[in-house]
Protein backbone atom coordinates (compact mmCIF):
# COMPACT_ATOMS: atom_id res chain seq x y z
CA UNK A 1 0.00 0.00 0.00
CA UNK A 2 1.43 3.36 -0.85
CA UNK A 3 2.35 5.79 1.65
CA UNK A 4 2.47 8.54 -0.75
CA UNK A 5 -0.07 11.47 0.67
CA UNK A 6 -0.76 12.57 -3.36
CA UNK A 7 -1.84 8.74 -4.01
CA UNK A 8 -4.51 8.79 -0.70
CA UNK A 9 -7.91 8.21 -1.39
CA UNK A 10 -9.31 10.85 0.70
CA UNK A 11 -13.41 10.50 1.57
CA UNK A 12 -15.41 13.10 0.61
CA UNK A 13 -16.71 16.05 3.15
CA UNK A 14 -20.35 15.85 2.20
CA UNK A 15 -23.46 14.44 3.47
CA UNK A 16 -26.01 12.68 1.59
CA UNK A 17 -29.58 13.28 1.65
CA UNK A 18 -31.22 10.40 2.81
CA UNK A 19 -34.66 10.03 0.66
CA UNK A 20 -35.38 11.87 -2.97
CA UNK A 21 -37.30 15.03 -1.80
CA UNK A 22 -39.23 17.38 -4.12
CA UNK A 23 -41.81 20.13 -4.32
CA UNK A 24 -43.22 19.38 -7.21
CA UNK A 25 -45.03 16.09 -6.38
CA UNK A 26 -46.41 14.28 -3.74
CA UNK A 27 -47.49 10.14 -3.83
CA UNK A 28 -49.67 9.34 -1.06
CA UNK A 29 -48.79 5.61 -0.31
CA UNK A 30 -51.60 2.95 -1.32
CA UNK A 31 -52.96 1.10 1.77
CA UNK A 32 -52.03 -2.11 0.19
CA UNK A 33 -48.53 -1.24 -1.06
CA UNK A 34 -46.20 1.98 0.39
CA UNK A 35 -43.90 1.32 -2.62
CA UNK A 36 -46.81 2.18 -4.62
CA UNK A 37 -48.80 5.59 -5.26
CA UNK A 38 -52.57 5.31 -4.19
CA UNK A 39 -52.95 9.68 -5.37
CA UNK A 40 -50.33 11.67 -6.57
CA UNK A 41 -50.76 15.64 -6.14
CA UNK A 42 -48.73 18.26 -8.45
CA UNK A 43 -48.54 21.61 -6.68
CA UNK A 44 -51.22 20.12 -4.22
CA UNK A 45 -53.97 19.41 -6.99
CA UNK A 46 -54.78 15.95 -7.46
CA UNK A 47 -53.66 14.82 -10.66
CA UNK A 48 -57.08 13.20 -12.08
CA UNK A 49 -58.78 15.50 -10.79
CA UNK A 50 -56.55 18.04 -13.23
CA UNK A 51 -57.17 15.22 -15.89
CA UNK A 52 -61.18 15.31 -15.62
CA UNK A 53 -61.08 19.46 -15.45
CA UNK A 54 -58.30 21.10 -17.08
CA UNK A 55 -56.10 21.07 -20.06
CA UNK A 56 -52.75 20.08 -21.09
CA UNK A 57 -51.60 23.68 -21.45
CA UNK A 58 -52.37 24.48 -18.17
CA UNK A 59 -50.84 21.11 -16.37
CA UNK A 60 -47.72 21.92 -17.86
CA UNK A 61 -47.95 25.25 -16.68
CA UNK A 62 -48.39 23.91 -13.44
CA UNK A 63 -46.26 21.25 -13.46
CA UNK A 64 -43.22 23.72 -14.31
CA UNK A 65 -44.62 26.75 -12.47
CA UNK A 66 -46.04 25.70 -9.08
CA UNK A 67 -49.58 27.61 -10.05
CA UNK A 68 -52.32 27.25 -12.74
CA UNK A 69 -52.25 29.67 -15.13
CA UNK A 70 -54.34 32.69 -16.00
CA UNK A 71 -56.73 31.95 -19.05
CA UNK A 72 -54.63 34.61 -20.98
CA UNK A 73 -51.74 32.50 -20.17
CA UNK A 74 -53.12 29.31 -21.08
CA UNK A 75 -54.47 30.61 -24.62
CA UNK A 76 -51.07 31.71 -25.17
CA UNK A 77 -49.54 28.47 -24.33
CA UNK A 78 -51.87 26.45 -26.37
CA UNK A 79 -51.28 28.23 -29.16
CA UNK A 80 -47.26 27.52 -28.88
CA UNK A 81 -48.24 23.54 -28.67
CA UNK A 82 -49.98 23.59 -31.86
CA UNK A 83 -48.27 26.23 -33.76
CA UNK A 84 -44.81 24.46 -33.01
CA UNK A 85 -45.81 21.10 -32.58
CA UNK A 86 -43.59 20.12 -35.92
CA UNK A 87 -40.71 21.38 -36.80
CA UNK A 88 -41.02 19.98 -40.31
CA UNK A 89 -39.00 17.49 -42.25
CA UNK A 90 -36.84 20.21 -43.74
CA UNK A 91 -35.23 20.62 -40.00
CA UNK A 92 -31.93 18.85 -38.62
CA UNK A 93 -33.83 16.83 -36.04
CA UNK A 94 -36.48 15.85 -38.20
CA UNK A 95 -34.02 14.42 -40.84
CA UNK A 96 -32.16 12.89 -38.02
CA UNK A 97 -35.71 10.72 -37.24
CA UNK A 98 -36.49 10.13 -40.65
CA UNK A 99 -33.27 8.70 -41.50
CA UNK A 100 -32.79 6.36 -38.49
CA UNK A 101 -36.31 4.98 -39.56
CA UNK A 102 -35.57 4.13 -43.17
CA UNK A 103 -32.29 2.39 -41.41
CA UNK A 104 -34.31 0.62 -39.53
CA UNK A 105 -33.65 1.63 -35.93
CA UNK A 106 -36.19 0.71 -33.32
CA UNK A 107 -39.02 3.39 -33.65
CA UNK A 108 -38.76 3.68 -29.86
CA UNK A 109 -35.38 5.02 -29.97
CA UNK A 110 -36.55 7.37 -32.95
CA UNK A 111 -37.60 10.55 -30.83
CA UNK A 112 -34.44 10.20 -28.21
CA UNK A 113 -32.42 10.39 -31.93
CA UNK A 114 -34.36 13.79 -33.56
CA UNK A 115 -34.36 15.35 -29.76
CA UNK A 116 -30.86 14.91 -29.65
CA UNK A 117 -30.37 17.13 -32.75
CA UNK A 118 -33.18 19.24 -31.70
CA UNK A 119 -31.21 20.22 -28.33
CA UNK A 120 -28.31 21.95 -30.88
CA UNK A 121 -27.19 25.49 -31.15
CA UNK A 122 -29.06 25.57 -35.02
CA UNK A 123 -32.89 26.22 -34.72
CA UNK A 124 -32.87 23.94 -31.59
CA UNK A 125 -33.05 24.30 -27.85
CA UNK A 126 -29.49 26.24 -27.04
CA UNK A 127 -30.69 28.98 -29.45
CA UNK A 128 -33.87 29.11 -27.61
CA UNK A 129 -31.71 29.39 -24.37
CA UNK A 130 -29.34 32.27 -26.02
CA UNK A 131 -32.49 33.67 -27.08
CA UNK A 132 -34.26 33.99 -23.96
CA UNK A 133 -30.65 35.33 -22.65
CA UNK A 134 -30.36 37.29 -25.43
CA UNK A 135 -33.84 38.92 -25.34
CA UNK A 136 -33.70 39.82 -20.64
CA UNK A 137 -30.63 41.59 -21.96
CA UNK A 138 -31.75 44.10 -24.19
CA UNK A 139 -35.28 44.43 -22.85
CA UNK A 140 -35.19 47.86 -21.27
CA UNK A 141 -33.05 49.13 -25.03
CA UNK A 142 -34.54 50.55 -28.00
CA UNK A 143 -35.07 47.37 -30.54
CA UNK A 144 -34.07 49.36 -33.71
CA UNK A 145 -30.30 50.68 -31.47
CA UNK A 146 -29.92 46.79 -30.79
CA UNK A 147 -31.18 45.64 -34.35
CA UNK A 148 -28.29 48.51 -35.72
CA UNK A 149 -25.55 47.28 -33.66
CA UNK A 150 -26.44 43.19 -34.82
CA UNK A 151 -26.31 44.12 -38.10
CA UNK A 152 -23.11 45.66 -38.06
CA UNK A 153 -21.70 42.10 -37.58
CA UNK A 154 -20.28 40.44 -40.93
CA UNK A 155 -22.82 37.88 -42.56
CA UNK A 156 -21.34 35.18 -44.46
CA UNK A 157 -20.60 35.46 -48.27
CA UNK A 158 -21.06 31.99 -49.20
CA UNK A 159 -25.02 32.03 -49.40
CA UNK A 160 -25.45 30.51 -45.79
CA UNK A 161 -28.12 32.02 -43.39
CA UNK A 162 -27.48 34.71 -41.24
CA UNK A 163 -28.67 35.17 -37.01
CA UNK A 164 -27.53 38.36 -36.32
CA UNK A 165 -29.02 37.09 -32.75
CA UNK A 166 -30.67 34.32 -31.84
CA UNK A 167 -33.32 33.50 -32.90
CA UNK A 168 -33.98 35.59 -35.51
CA UNK A 169 -32.14 35.59 -38.68
CA UNK A 170 -32.47 34.52 -42.05
CA UNK A 171 -33.84 30.77 -43.29
CA UNK A 172 -32.82 29.23 -46.73
CA UNK A 173 -32.04 32.90 -47.69
CA UNK A 174 -35.35 34.64 -46.71
CA UNK A 175 -37.16 35.52 -43.94
CA UNK A 176 -39.16 32.37 -43.27
CA UNK A 177 -42.93 33.16 -43.40
CA UNK A 178 -44.32 30.49 -40.52
CA UNK A 179 -42.52 32.67 -38.20
CA UNK A 180 -43.30 35.43 -39.58
CA UNK A 181 -47.31 34.43 -39.18
CA UNK A 182 -46.66 33.09 -35.99
CA UNK A 183 -45.73 36.28 -34.53
CA UNK A 184 -48.35 38.47 -36.05
CA UNK A 185 -50.68 36.45 -34.55
CA UNK A 186 -49.08 36.36 -31.29
CA UNK A 187 -49.06 40.14 -30.89
CA UNK A 188 -52.83 39.67 -30.75
CA UNK A 189 -53.15 37.33 -28.33
CA UNK A 190 -54.08 39.38 -24.61
CA UNK A 191 -51.32 36.58 -22.77
CA UNK A 192 -48.49 38.79 -24.89
CA UNK A 193 -46.13 40.38 -22.93
CA UNK A 194 -43.40 42.93 -22.97
CA UNK A 195 -40.82 40.33 -24.60
CA UNK A 196 -43.26 39.50 -27.63
CA UNK A 197 -43.87 42.91 -28.55
CA UNK A 198 -40.16 43.80 -27.95
CA UNK A 199 -39.18 40.98 -30.91
CA UNK A 200 -41.89 42.33 -32.50
CA UNK A 201 -40.34 45.99 -32.99
CA UNK A 202 -36.73 44.36 -33.10
CA UNK A 203 -38.41 42.17 -36.26
CA UNK A 204 -39.78 45.17 -37.79
CA UNK A 205 -35.76 46.63 -37.68
CA UNK A 206 -34.73 43.58 -39.76
CA UNK A 207 -37.08 42.91 -42.16
CA UNK A 208 -35.67 45.26 -44.78
CA UNK A 209 -32.56 43.77 -44.59
CA UNK A 210 -34.64 40.35 -44.89
CA UNK A 211 -34.44 39.03 -41.95
CA UNK A 212 -37.19 38.10 -39.06
CA UNK A 213 -38.31 35.81 -36.51
CA UNK A 214 -36.62 32.19 -36.49
CA UNK A 215 -38.79 29.50 -34.73
CA UNK A 216 -36.16 29.48 -32.03
CA UNK A 217 -37.40 33.14 -31.19
CA UNK A 218 -41.13 32.66 -31.46
CA UNK A 219 -40.66 30.26 -28.51
CA UNK A 220 -37.99 32.18 -26.43
CA UNK A 221 -40.15 35.10 -26.45
CA UNK A 222 -43.00 33.39 -25.30
CA UNK A 223 -41.54 31.86 -22.54
CA UNK A 224 -40.14 34.51 -21.19
CA UNK A 225 -43.63 36.52 -21.01
CA UNK A 226 -44.95 33.02 -19.40
CA UNK A 227 -42.25 33.39 -16.86
CA UNK A 228 -40.14 29.96 -17.68
CA UNK A 229 -36.23 30.45 -17.57
CA UNK A 230 -34.26 30.19 -20.33
CA UNK A 231 -33.19 26.47 -19.29
CA UNK A 232 -37.00 25.64 -19.10
CA UNK A 233 -37.50 26.94 -22.27
CA UNK A 234 -35.21 24.97 -24.25
CA UNK A 235 -36.50 21.87 -22.57
CA UNK A 236 -40.11 22.71 -23.30
CA UNK A 237 -39.03 23.46 -26.72
CA UNK A 238 -38.04 20.12 -27.41
CA UNK A 239 -41.22 19.05 -25.79
CA UNK A 240 -43.21 21.04 -27.77
CA UNK A 241 -41.80 19.74 -31.11
CA UNK A 242 -41.58 16.04 -30.31
CA UNK A 243 -44.69 14.89 -31.97
CA UNK A 244 -43.87 16.06 -35.49
CA UNK A 245 -40.35 14.57 -35.15
CA UNK A 246 -41.79 11.00 -33.89
CA UNK A 247 -44.65 11.27 -36.51
CA UNK A 248 -42.08 11.88 -39.48
CA UNK A 249 -40.17 8.85 -37.94
CA UNK A 250 -42.84 6.51 -38.03
CA UNK A 251 -44.05 7.46 -41.55
CA UNK A 252 -40.54 6.30 -42.54
CA UNK A 253 -40.00 3.04 -40.14
CA UNK A 254 -41.72 0.47 -42.51
CA UNK A 255 -40.03 2.03 -46.00
CA UNK A 256 -36.93 1.10 -47.48
CA UNK A 257 -33.66 2.76 -47.32
CA UNK A 258 -34.73 4.09 -50.47
CA UNK A 259 -37.38 6.17 -49.39
CA UNK A 260 -34.51 8.91 -47.90
CA UNK A 261 -32.41 10.60 -50.52
CA UNK A 262 -29.09 9.58 -50.52
CA UNK A 263 -26.54 12.82 -52.33
CA UNK A 264 -24.64 11.79 -54.96
CA UNK A 265 -20.90 12.73 -55.20
CA UNK A 266 -21.46 16.17 -57.47
CA UNK A 267 -23.64 17.42 -54.27
CA UNK A 268 -21.68 15.92 -51.18
CA UNK A 269 -19.70 19.32 -50.35
CA UNK A 270 -17.52 19.09 -47.33
CA UNK A 271 -17.02 22.57 -45.92
CA UNK A 272 -13.44 24.20 -45.92
CA UNK A 273 -13.47 24.95 -42.48
CA UNK A 274 -14.02 20.94 -41.56
CA UNK A 275 -11.38 19.94 -44.33
CA UNK A 276 -8.41 21.52 -42.09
Amino acid sequence: MTTDPAQQVRKRDMTFAGRTRTEIWQEIPSEENPYLAGQCRCHGYDILALAEKRSFAEVLFLLFQGELPTPEQARMLEFLLIAMINPGPRHPATRAAMNAAVSKVRTQHLLPIGLSVLGGAHLGGAEVLASMRFLGANLERLPAEVARECLAAPRPDDGRDFHPAPGFGSRFGGIDPMPRQMGNLLATLPGNGDTVAWGTAFVEALTPHGLGWLGPGIVAACMRDLGFSPWAGAGLFQLICAPGILAHGLELADKPITAMPFLDEEHYVIAAEARK
